[in-house]
């Protein structure tokens, strides 16, 4: 009888510890998005290769503003018909997005 209650404590004993061992990880990550920052330059700075591909895109538009990154994107304001456009492009001239 002894020696099933020593075994009966040794396992709660072992039980235990292997509780006490295991972690929780109640971390919470947290991602910050940079904005990039575009500096305004004159629509004759823009490649014309990288014109060409925007052209193709937006053809009949007209460019009021023209913006760049330090990454080399390009934001361009664009217009056609009273409605305008924000156009993001690659500084190959490669659609990313319209805002």
């Amino acid at each position: 009888m002894k020696k099933i209650l020593a075994l009966t404590v040794i396992a709660l004993g072992f039980g235990i510890n292997a509780n006490a061992s295991t972690q929780t990880n109640n971390s919470t990550e947290i991602n910050i998005l940079q904005e990039k920052t575009y500096t305004p330059i004159e629509a004759s700075a823009i490649p014309s290769d990288a014109l060409k591909n925007i052209s193709s895109k937006y053809g009949g538009y007209t460019l009021k503003e023209a913006h760049k990154a330090e990454d080399g994107e390009y934001k361009l304001i664009l217009s056609k018909d009273g409605k305008t456009v924000t156009a993001y492009f690659s500084a190959t001239g490669e659609f990313i997005k319209e805002a």
